[in-house]
């Protein structure tokens, strides 16, 4: 068992039933306890669901550097919001660097260097590519570096922790999802996870692939690319003349938003579009009816627990290695159950790339 799959059968029957209410619709003022997965000891095998709660105040000023991929949609804007309100509340430095797009690895590698070279104590990597960046973060390591993996998630490469979605698992449910939305009704789908490298593309792909390898969903693509609205809607509409029976579109929140698009100036209002996760164009069509659901990441709360995972870390107190997001799947049944708070920045916030 991989450990992209090692998580799977842990999960996967509290989601068969339907739509899963979100664990974390409530919020206090503070944004804590939150409910997580922890991977004990870093073993996918025991998991253990816990309520996180970070630390008041970091002992010292510690200077942590970031690195996102891009800053283009409200997804990594809602990571940086997190990363850079949780700075503050802790009181500790933060340096954001982003590279501008999943096909600008060679930046994020500079960028890298760059952290070091500032002096930074602490780097959380929202990687492009964790084969890419490997080199790097086992450098960083062997420097003892603390390295927490945000969003992104870095598997096999030496790492301090990671708080991730569990990506496989989130794609499993999708398909178990629309298996069951759509019945006896035979239908032919396409994927389109994202950018082929990034790992977690690959992830996401396999579990909605396993998912649908029973029941009435033929899969008649995989479409890899850069999740971005213009590429994908030319892939989309390629795929819509390509095959004539699509009637299910699956990808990230960009190739749904293109599919929107895409099957309406096709005049297909058969097809079902659903994404893999969210940002707040997927909110507001998701409301609208327009797509039929996505599967929460809870970036804001990504970006905080990852400052405190490497507080914790520099500081030698206790940490968990391994932090998975529970998968939860929103749909127009349920999107008011959540708490947008924990999900996306606020509306008019812009990306902050330093906090002193």
């Amino acid at each position: 068992m991989t450990k992209n799959h090692a998580f799977r059968s842990i999960l996967a029957a509290a989601f068969v039933t339907g739509v899963a209410v979100l664990p974390n619709a409530a919020q206090a003022k503070d944004w804590w306890p939150f409910k997580i997965n922890a991977a004990k000891g870093g073993d996918l095998k025991k998991v253990e669901a816990l309520d996180y709660v970070p630390l008041e105040k970091a002992e010292k000023p510690w200077n942590l550097c970031v690195l996102f991929p891009h800053l283009k949609d409200s997804y990594w804007v809602s990571v940086d919001y997190g990363i850079v309100e949780e700075a503050k509340r802790l009181g500790v430095k933060v340096t954001v660097l982003q590279a501008g797009g999943y096909d600008a690895l060679p930046k994020q590698l500079s960028q890298y260097d760059d952290c070091v070279a500032s002096g930074a104590q602490g780097i959380l990597v929202a990687a492009i590519s964790e084969a890419g960046l490997a080199a790097k973060l086992k450098e960083g390591d062997a420097k003892g570096l603390v390295q927490i993996a945000v969003a992104n998630p870095i598997l096999e490469t030496p790492i301090t922790a990671r708080i991730t979605p569990d990506t496989y698992q989130k794609g499993f449910q999708e398909g178990e999802y629309l298996k069951k939305y759509l019945g006896d009704k035979k239908t032919t789908a396409i994927g389109l996870p994202g950018p082929q490298g990034s790992g977690w593309a690959e992830s996401y792909m396999a579990g909605f692939r396993d998912s649908i390898k029973t029941g009435n969903i033929k899969l008649a693509a995989e479409l890899y690319g850069e999740p971005g609205v213009p590429q994908s809607l030319r892939l989309v509409e390629d795929a819509l003349q390509t095959y004539p029976d699509l009637n299910v579109i699956w990808g990230g929140a960009a190739a749904a938003e293109a599919a929107v698009s895409a099957v309406a100036d096709a005049g297909r209002d058969d097809v079902v579009i659903m994404s893999s996760y969210e940002n707040q164009t997927m909110l507001k069509l998701v409301k609208e009816g327009k797509v039929l659901g996505f599967a929460a990441e809870y970036p804001v709360m990504m970006g905080r627990i990852s400052v405190d995972l490497a507080v914790r870390a520099l500081e030698k107190k206790d940490y968990e290695k391994v932090l998975l997001v529970a998968p939860g799947i929103v749909t127009k049944d349920n999107v008011d159950k959540i708490d947008p708070t924990q999900i996306f920045a606020p509306d008019g916030w812009k990306p902050e790339f330093s906090v002193q």
